[in-house]
């Protein structure tokens, strides 16, 4: 990815991008180096935020 044309070419057919995309890229790349017993409890932590649940107090991820 650190050939001018080639990012230039790819700017003017996207455009740029938001900073809402980089922090979900950013997020994305963070996610995807966990280990997958701690990608399973963010998914169920962020899934009981998400439906109003109570969270767990005290209880550590991994």
């Amino acid at each position: 990815m650190n050939n001018p044309t080639f990012m230039a070419e790819l700017h003017n057919r996207l455009g740029a991008p938001s900073s809402e995309e980089i922090e979900c890229l950013r997020l994305l790349k963070a996610f995807l180096k966990l280990k997958p017993r701690q990608r399973f409890e963010v998914i169920d932590l962020v899934e009981r935020l998400a439906a109003g649940g109570p969270s767990v107090p005290g209880k550590p991820l991994s």
